[in-house]
């Protein structure tokens, strides 16, 4: 069932688990309990597409580095951010769950032997393999390289750009046990008097229509900044909202920060070039990239940070036209349906205007000076306490408080890069495929880090947000405990980037899914399990279905 409340809706609406946000998060968690025979309301904040006044209750203020501009930073409708997802999955390294002495706060609860089974699980929900192929079957300079140096991994892509769309999302509309619920933001996570359980979840639309939900489990999955939003929010009964009695609700925010690490020079540079281009093996898209051995990691004290190697106008330059062109209609074009196909268009005409021109035509304008083989950072940030949400004075058009965010880095973050790139350096002499020059701002003491409008579409990150409601054993170091359940709230549970205690390299989305379906898991044998007094009274369905879509007194 789908129900827009900017339109209609019962006054209230039970089932086994309520679900915040359509986002990836949000459906797998939806589709794994719904299948374990369990009713579910997902409740989406926005409609089937974007609308400027939905996308408003995003902004906010930035009061650290410079950020997107927070109202554009994630997408506020039925499928999320996924929907200019450029399908990037990579499973997190087995060096990512460890405690690292020389990572301050690091360490995930369980190891990568945990996740393994359900990796398999998303990577299968995503159309791609069930195993990762090893880089070295790619052949070429990429298994000369050395392993104690550096480590190759790779992206797989999931080639279905719209797979959380709404359009391929009717499983859930039309399950018998799933209430769909759009234009509904989450005002406020309302707990029971004692703060052990939460009671209801208060919805409104922008019409001013109000819904109260109740479940016997609620999952947070609005994402990074908005999860942690809420529960600050949350504070009717807590003063300091839900899950922060240690104050770390919103606290360790990480992105994926983007950076020029330098670029290669003489040798047979051009043939690193073609070695980390997206190609095809056994029927799947494949992309390489480079990070630090998990050996060096621990020698040279590096985080597990990443770079690949491409084409990039050197720094003083401008941009190429034809990507100017693609630039003006991503950055000027609202992403709508219609705006998003327009960016889609615009970079398929691109990418086959460089395909027909000359193919000597790259290894010219690098002769000329006019194109570098650049080093195009994507690094793992350090999680760090002071980098962090907040909420600030104003409020949106739903009540919400708005977000303040105060995005930090840390010298360790552009130490781990300075780290890679020397390691790079001494692998290209002895190969003989050219001499790395790092870039300027790695050898000056006074930057912590620099952004270059030249070396990606995403300049200043991967519009990753991770970490703000960390997992940990106990609350003193996380929000949530190893399964995503918010720490001294029985039936709270978080889905999505906002649990991850570190965040390598590799983009989040797999990692998502994968959580998402062992938290559902987790909540799946909490049923029947012994609940808080409190709990016990509210008035909940007693039978999966029960409740759905009905009124309640």
């Amino acid at each position: 069932m789908h129900i827009d409340l900017l339109s209609d809706a019962p006054d209230s609406i039970a089932a086994d688990v309520a679900v915040i946000g359509g986002g990836a998060a949000g459906i797998t968690m939806a589709r794994r309990l719904l299948a374990a025979g369990r009713s579910v309301v997902l409740l989406e904040s926005g409609g089937l597409d974007w609308e400027a006044a939905i996308a408003d209750l995003n902004d906010g203020e930035s009061v650290g580095r410079d950020y997107y501009e927070l109202r554009d930073a994630r997408l506020r409708f039925f499928g999320g951010t996924t929907a200019i997802w450029g399908g990037r999955c990579a499973e997190f390294d087995p060096i990512d769950f460890a405690r690292r002495n020389w990572v301050p706060h690091s360490g995930w609860p369980f190891g990568a032997e945990t996740l393994r089974p359900y990796y398999a699980e998303a990577r299968a929900a995503l159309g791609l393999k069930p195993q990762v192929p090893d880089a070295a079957e790619l052949g070429g300079v990429l298994a000369r390289l050395s392993r104690a140096e550096l480590a190759t991994p790779l992206w797989s892509f999931d080639d279905q750009f719209d797979r959380f769309s709404f359009a391929r999302c009717s499983d859930l509309v039309d399950h018998p046990r799933c209430t769909v619920v759009t234009h509904a933001t989450v005002r406020e996570i309302v707990a029971a008097p004692s703060g052990r359980c939460i009671e209801r979840l208060d919805v409104v639309a922008l019409s001013g229509r109000r819904l109260q939900v109740r479940a016997g489990h609620h999952v947070l999955a609005a994402g990074g900044i908005e999860s942690p939003r809420l529960m600050l929010a949350s504070r009717s009964v807590m003063s300091r909202g839900l899950g922060n009695g240690h104050d770390l609700v919103g606290r360790f925010f990480m992105e994926h920060p983007h950076a020029r690490g330098g670029r290669i020079v003489d040798g047979a540079a051009w043939q690193l070039l073609a070695a980390f281009q997206k190609r095809d093996l056994n029927g799947e898209q494949l992309a390489p990239l480079l990070a630090p051995s998990a050996a060096l990691q621990a020698r040279e004290g590096l985080l597990n940070t990443s770079l690949t190697i491409a084409g990039r106008r050197p720094e003083d330059a401008q941009e190429a036209l034809l990507m100017r062109a693609y630039l003006h209609a991503k950055h000027r074009t609202a992403p709508t349906r219609q705006g998003r196909s327009v960016w889609k268009f615009t970079k398929r005409i691109v990418n086959q205007a460089q395909a027909l021109s000359d193919p000597l035509r790259p290894w010219l304008l690098n002769r000329l000076g006019r194109l570098d083989v650049a080093l195009v950072v994507r690094a793992e940030q350090a999680p760090n306490p002071a980098s962090r949400v907040m909420l600030s004075d104003d409020v949106d058009a739903a009540g919400v408080p708005r977000v303040k965010l105060d995005w930090r880095t840390s010298p360790l973050d552009k130490h781990s890069i300075a780290g890679l790139v020397a390691a790079l350096g001494r692998e290209t002499e002895r190969l003989g495929l050219g001499r790395v020059e790092p870039a300027a701002w790695l050898e000056d003491a006074a930057r912590d880090w620099a952004t270059d409008p030249l070396i990606s579409s995403h300049p200043i990150g991967g519009y990753h947000h991770m970490g703000t409601l960390r997992m940990a054993d106990s609350p003193r170091a996380g929000v949530t405990d190893g399964f995503g359940r918010v720490h001294g709230i029985d039936n709270l549970h978080v889905a999505g980037s906002a649990l991850f205690p570190t965040s390598g390299w590799a983009n989040p989305t797999l990692t998502i899914i994968a959580l998402a379906m062992r938290t559902a898991d987790s909540i799946l044998g909490r049923f029947g399990r012994s609940v808080p007094a409190d709990q016990e009274a509210l008035d909940l369905p007693r039978q999966a279905g029960a409740g759905v879509g009905q009124r309640m007194r």
